[in-house]
């Protein structure tokens, strides 16, 4: 008489996987049908590391998409992004194997309509005008003609275009441009420099008015 014990394990025609097959397989399945998003959702935590990339979080009731946006699309960005706001973003998924974790890589992100962006601006007037930059006796009366105009632009862009050619068309004076970037992290620096500029200037050189502008 022949006795056969069942098998602690039973036999099984399916291959294991091996956990690095496995996340593979997913990192493809994900990356390949996820390679173009566009996600509607109101911005979390927002981190802007020194190296110029942003880190957010894209979250509703619900669930939250980790986010990245590279350097060169955050200095392409129209608005500053915050938390709080709702936007949508469009991109494309990714998944990093070493943990399985998933996280959407943002091309481009705007305010979620036109009423996220101009509830961003009734919030900047808000605080600006608590803070008395908007009161008049902060204000400077504007020479009634001005004989020097100083603008800070761009000089490539199409704004200095513009401005020239109205004020060629309608009041033709002397215009001095001093040239600085209007967008991306070296803006802020760059503009202020540029109206401190102006008001070091001393004589005839100096501007009677300035035009700070960007398209």
């Amino acid at each position: 008489m022949t006795v056969i014990m069942p098998s602690d394990t039973p036999p099984s025609n399916d291959a294991a996987l091996s956990v690095s097959d496995l996340a593979a397989s997913l990192k493809r399945t994900v990356e390949t049908n996820y390679d173009h998003v566009v996600v509607r959702g109101e911005l979390g935590r927002v981190t802007l590391a020194r190296s110029g990339h942003m880190y957010c979080d894209l979250k509703d009731d619900k669930a939250v998409l980790n986010t990245v946006m590279w350097k060169g699309q955050v200095n392409r960005l129209p608005f500053k992004p915050e938390e709080g706001l709702e936007v949508i973003a469009t991109g494309r998924l990714s998944i990093y194997e070493g943990r399985s974790n998933y996280q959407m890589i943002a091309s481009s992100m705007r305010p979620a309509g036109a009423g996220a962006l101009m509830a961003l601006l009734e919030e900047r007037k808000k605080k600006f005008a608590a803070e008395g930059l908007f009161a008049p006796e902060h204000k400077k009366k504007l020479p009634y003609l001005p004989r020097t105009i100083g603008v800070v632009t761009s000089p490539t862009g199409a704004v200095i275009r513009d401005i020239l050619h109205r004020i060629r068309d309608r009041f033709p004076v002397r215009v001095i441009v001093w040239p600085a970037l209007v967008q991306g992290d070296s803006a802020a620096g760059q503009i202020t420099a540029g109206i401190e500029g102006f008001n070091a200037m001393t004589g005839a050189d100096r501007p009677d008015v300035l035009i700070v502008a960007r398209g």
